[in-house]
């Protein structure tokens, strides 16, 4: 099957955040290094077992990113590193951009630097953060943009918003990819994806919800599409040099897809077949899984494809028979 003209060629991301020590992260960014994956994300998410990570359901999460990516950095050669998505109330917005800047530098510019406006509110109740509105933290993302695209360009600094607030010294140090690296911006609703369209490298899109319709009665194949066809009008031109990058959250490469299917239905409450042909779902056999991701990059865009540490083995033969096709 010819990929469509007008959307890049495939890569595939793993997002790993546990190890039990220095030797275990280090095999497991050589073994994704070897694999053939393009990128090792990190995430930036905080809360250790207890009552407040159960209630945010956010996985178990036992490094740092910004550690962990210069680490990863160190022992690979070619392996893109990044996060999949820094939350910008999490960092000190000058900070953030020095250490990307940084993490840029010395990984010979093989940055992917993913921000996102936050999400959590367990999360930042957690940590002592003030969860402010939606559109409050959708401008403080847009000034932080902002500013790492300006330090990466080395002049003086001098932004004021209603959040950043940085003037007076020169952006150091000038990382190796020019203007800047590429800037990975996630999100789900219109205003988060008609930014990312406008001003990302890599739009990030959040996993569909699992029903099997939504308030307005689409199905979740048609809430991506709506999600991406607001990407392309704020992409204009650009949509055709975009990585659209996606995260399946239920994946099997397998024969006998049913008992997995299974899994996921009782995991969601909704049905097998409407799990089948679900955005964020890859289960079925080495051809089939091609298969469909062929076809998504047609009809979602989608053509960066990140999946879990646990599966860094079972994608390895996808990887192998798509990656940069």
């Amino acid at each position: 099957m010819v990929k469509p003209m007008d959307r890049p060629p495939f890569r595939f991301a793993v997002q790993a955040t546990n190890a039990a020590g220095a030797r275990e992260w280090r095999d497991t960014v050589r073994k994704v290094e070897d694999f053939g994956y393009s990128t090792l994300f990190l995430a930036d998410h905080y809360l250790g077992p207890g009552p407040a990570q159960k209630r945010a359901r956010t996985p178990r999460q036992d490094l740092a990113p910004i550690a962990a990516m210069a680490a990863a950095a160190a022992v690979s050669e070619t392996l893109r590193i990044g996060c999949r998505v820094f939350c910008v109330d999490y960092h000190v917005p000058a900070v953030l951009a020095k250490e990307a800047a940084t993490l840029d530098l010395l990984s010979d510019g093989r940055l992917e630097m993913g921000i996102g406006a936050g999400w959590s509110e367990t999360e930042y109740n957690a940590m002592g953060l003030e969860f402010d509105r939606p559109g409050r933290r959708i401008t403080k993302l847009a000034e932080v943009v902002s500013l790492i695209r300006k330090h990466c360009e080395g002049e003086q600094l001098d932004c004021s918003g209603d959040f950043v607030h940085v003037r007076g010294y020169a952006g150091r140090p000038r990382p190796v990819q020019h203007p800047h690296p590429p800037i990975m911006i996630g999100g789900g609703g219109p205003r988060m994806l008609t930014f990312a369209g406008r001003e990302a490298d890599i739009v990030s899109m959040s996993s569909v919800p699992f029903v099997a319709r939504d308030a307005d009665g689409r199905d979740p194949t048609a809430v991506a599409q709506r999600r991406i066809r607001v990407v392309q009008a704020a992409a204009g031109e650009r949509y055709a040099r975009l990585d659209v990058e996606s995260s399946p959250y239920f994946t099997a490469i397998t024969d006998d897809p049913e008992p997995a299917l299974a899994a996921a239905a009782k995991a969601t409450g909704i049905t097998a077949d409407v799990l089948r042909d679900h955005p964020n779902v890859l289960i079925g056999s080495l051809e089939a899984v091609a298969e469909t991701l062929y076809s998504r990059r047609g009809s979602l865009g989608v053509n960066y494809v990140t999946v879990q540490q646990d599966q860094i083995e079972t994608f390895a033969p996808l990887v192998a028979r798509l990656a940069g096709r």
